[in-house]
């Protein structure tokens, strides 16, 4: 059985946490299943450092984008951004998107640009799009709509049916963190009931997001596991079917 963490920060993983080196945090998480990371960028400061790790290790992926809520950082172009994306095991492009939580929406034009650079990357390049969508659905679902933004995952999703079925609709795929396991998040659970298996992601956003039972605890892919589990549980099926499934979405939708 092979799981996918589809979605994880794995250069800002608490590395004393789980045997003090990146190697033992990859051996705990194959313990538990998790053996294919995509490690998100979420600045070009730190690139580099994230695209190293996909470099060193065969089952490590990267992305090369900017978060909507950084702004102490370099802003790409549309030709910088094909640049980092044309690079060895990078194979997405963000996370990118729009978050109305941390930035109000009449003072967000800044954050529509970038978004609309990253999605005019993605197509030109053929990358997928990693989508962070926060407090801000009608207006994502609208941009990915008008830009004609091709194909991507809106990565921890924790909106309604309504939305996900939006974003289907437009050929993207939904995945689904930690917040699956929350008790808050019985909503949620209604929703990972009605996706298609075949648009359907698993992933931890860690070192963020740590899922029940190791709430509390730092987070590692290694819990990709527990979501998976989870959703299983959800959906009425096994992990093993889950791990099948979402491995070979991650792959069809990365890899081909």
């Amino acid at each position: 059985m092979q799981i996918v963490d589809s979605h994880c920060h794995i250069d800002r993983v608490d590395l004393d946490a789980f045997g003090g080196s990146m190697e033992s945090m990859l051996r705990h998480a194959s313990e538990l299943s998790v053996s294919k990371f995509l490690c998100v960028c979420i600045d070009l400061e730190h690139f580099e450092q994230v695209h190293n790790l996909s470099l060193t290790y065969p089952n490590i992926y990267s992305s090369a984008g900017v978060h909507p809520t950084e702004t102490n950082c370099k802003d790409p172009s549309v030709e910088e951004l094909l640049e980092y994306a044309d690079k060895e095991k990078v194979i997405a492009i963000g996370e990118t998107g729009l978050d109305y939580f941390h930035v109000r929406k009449d003072e967000a034009d800044w954050q529509r640009e970038r978004f609309k650079r990253h999605i005019e990357a993605s197509n030109v390049s053929g990358k997928p799009m990693i989508i962070h969508m926060r407090d801000s659905k009608e207006d994502t679902i609208e941009m990915l709509s008008k830009e004609k933004a091709q194909k991507g995952v809106m990565h921890c999703f924790s909106e309604d049916l309504h939305t996900a079925e939006a974003a289907l609709d437009l050929g993207f795929y939904i995945s689904f963190s930690g917040i699956l396991t929350f008790k808050s998040a019985e909503s949620l659970r209604e929703v990972a009931k009605k996706i298609p298996a075949e648009r359907i992601l698993v992933e931890t956003d860690s070192p963020y997001l740590t899922p029940v039972p190791k709430r509390g605890k730092p987070n590692s892919p290694a819990y990709t596991y527990y979501v998976a589990e989870k959703l299983a549980e959800i959906r009425n099926t096994s992990i093993s079917e889950i791990a099948k499934v979402t491995t070979q979405n991650f792959n069809r939708l990365f890899f081909t």
